[in-house]
């Protein structure tokens, strides 16, 4: 199996991006101890998204943590409560609000390999991005509670097509859960022994950074429009943006090396 070289790398506060030659873009989240979210981090995730969006040679991303991290995401950095007032808070509500919806719109596809704890605003990353592949002994929590706190992301869970009487168990009572527990939920792709989970998400996202660059954009542009959609306009949806990639080569080379039993070669490869 060819093994797949750094193009270049690039660092957004606690993440490091490092862009392969075959298109798949692995950004690690390194915030010792835990990998808590700062605003700092919410920051760089909305810079993450800019440089995304700008380059032609990212194809599918992989978002994981180190090797040995303690969490995939330990949820929100206390310190950044610590003496905050309700205006304060309010607008660093708005600042998040104006990253997360962003990355999650984001036109290229993002797989979450969680080999640690997902905590709080952990978990919401997790949910924000279009495939989940954990750890089987990885943790996931909504312990705002404990906190005399609302979590957030219930909704979101929801959109994803938790279980609401899951959903419900986490928010109400802040109990740690493993993936193990959760894969009847549907979360993950898949729920794997942790030494497994990268590969696999690598292999995922080496598979669709094959695929045609204008496809996958406007692929992801269908599933993120999903939201608030019947059935029936988001099919409609998919057929229109279809419709637009006829027009290009990248759709009419598909097709024709489907018909001549061959690999298609794309114009963006």
């Amino acid at each position: 199996m060819m093994i797949a070289s750094v193009l270049r790398r690039a660092t957004f506060d606690a993440f490091t991006m490092d862009v392969m030659d075959d298109g798949v873009a692995l950004i690690l989240f390194d915030r010792p101890p835990v990998n808590a979210v700062s605003i700092d981090v919410y920051e760089a995730i909305g810079a993450i998204t800019d440089h995304v969006a700008a380059s032609d040679d990212i194809r599918a991303i992989v978002l994981a943590a180190p090797p040995g991290a303690r969490a995939w995401c330990g949820g929100a950095d206390l310190h950044d409560f610590d003496g905050i007032d309700v205006e304060g808070r309010k607008a660093r509500y708005a600042f998040i609000n104006a990253q997360l919806p962003r990355f999650y719109r984001l036109d290229r596809p993002v797989i979450a390999a969680i080999t640690g704890a997902a905590i709080g605003i952990g978990m919401i990353l997790a949910a924000l991005c279009d495939m989940r592949i954990a750890a089987q002994d990885a943790t996931f929590a909504c312990p705002e509670i404990d906190y005399g706190l609302v979590a957030g992301g219930a909704g979101l869970f929801a959109h994803v097509n938790m279980p609401e009487a899951k959903i419900r168990e986490m928010l109400f009572s802040g109990a740690r859960f493993t993936a193990r527990e959760l894969e009847s939920t549907g979360f993950f792709n898949y729920v794997l022994p942790a030494a497994e989970v990268l590969p696999r998400a690598m292999a995922l996202a080496r598979g669709i950074a094959g695929k045609s660059l204008p496809a996958i954009r406007a692929r992801k542009v269908a599933s993120a429009r999903l939201e608030g959609m019947s059935w029936t306009e988001a099919y409609l949806d998919a057929q229109s943006l279809t419709a637009q990639l006829t027009s290009g080569s990248d759709g009419a080379e598909g097709v024709r090396a489907f018909l001549d039993h061959r690999a298609p070669r794309y114009e963006d490869r």
